[in-house]
């Protein structure tokens, strides 16, 4: 009987996260995304892979006051943390969202010492697109 070829790489023997922790990287892109109940926090290398990410839920808050900006300051400081480790110096911000913490979230990733080169906001803009339901009557 022939035998198995051994897999390389694969989850079982560890590889994967011991190389995880080595990769170093200069420059970066943090999306904040904040809706009125929530504000993710997604670190990404400039091709767009995620390296670290942390919302409000994850950071221990539940229900209404995921969507305050004190939540939004933990995740983004906990999102941050571990990227810093890895050498990241400068980084980009993309912000999107109409959420209350925007500015809490963006005073956290300034206090972190990173340098960022701009902060953009792409939040989504209808150019009239849909048509809106029609209005209550009560």
């Amino acid at each position: 009987m022939a035998k198995p070829i051994p897999r390389i790489g694969s989850r079982r023997n560890g590889r994967i996260s011991s190389r995880k922790s080595t990769r170093r990287i200069p420059k970066g892109v943090i999306h904040v995304q904040a809706s009125f109940n929530n504000t993710i926090v997604t670190v990404t290398d400039v091709r767009g892979r995620v390296i670290s990410w942390s919302s409000a839920g994850t950071c221990g808050f539940k229900g209404t006051r995921r969507g305050t900006p004190f939540a939004a300051q933990t995740a983004a400081g906990n999102a941050i943390r571990g990227v810093v480790d890895q050498g990241m110096q400068r980084a980009e911000v993309m912000i999107k969202g109409p959420g209350l913490g925007r500015d809490a979230a963006l005073r956290a990733i300034r206090r972190s010492g990173i340098l960022l080169s701009f902060i953009r906001d792409v939040t989504p803009m209808p150019h009239n697109g849909c048509r809106p339901p029609k209005k209550r009557r009560v």
